[in-house]
């Protein structure tokens, strides 16, 4: 299982990434910055990247974080990692990330329970568009919603 074209995100999504303009221009939220974490091979390394990202925000002492995935299978055992690592820190976190017809991931946690699926494919699979199955700006304003329900809460 492998990520195809329609979950890959093109540079021009990073160039105009509407997470980042949707939450950059939230007058009630205050962007700390961006994280850029790799999937990589082995278990071990997996769970590491997942404790550094959780501890570098804990450090930055952030109300909470959104995070998003860029790919499925596999990449989802790195995600639910990190994610578990920053909820058990106390940080409500809420996640974007392509789910679609699988409607499961290959892991999960306690902390996944605000996850936005961003499958735009009308058979809910992965396709040979490239780019269909990314965020858009109604994703982003999900997860942004979300996630300050969960701040409230806290």
């Amino acid at each position: 299982m492998g990520v195809g074209p329609s979950t890959k995100e093109t540079t021009l999504h990073h160039f105009r990434d509407p997470l980042l303009d949707v939450v950059s221009n939230d007058e009630d939220i205050d962007l700390v910055g961006v994280m850029i974490v790799g999937t990589p091979q082995s278990n071990d390394e997996k769970s590491f990247v997942g404790k550094r990202a959780a501890t570098w925000l804990e450090a930055m002492r952030v109300d909470g974080t959104i995070i998003s995935v860029d790919g499925w299978g596999n990449s989802h055992v790195d995600y639910a990692n990190t994610i578990e690592e920053i909820g058990k820190r106390g940080i409500p976190v809420v996640g974007l990330s392509f789910i679609g017809t699988q409607a499961n991931f290959v892991v999960q946690n306690q902390y996944m329970d605000t996850i936005v699926d961003f499958n735009k494919s009308e058979k809910g699979i992965e396709t040979e568009v490239v780019g269909e199955n990314n965020p858009d700006y109604l994703d982003t304003k999900k997860a942004l919603a979300l996630l300050k329900l969960k701040m409230r809460g806290k």
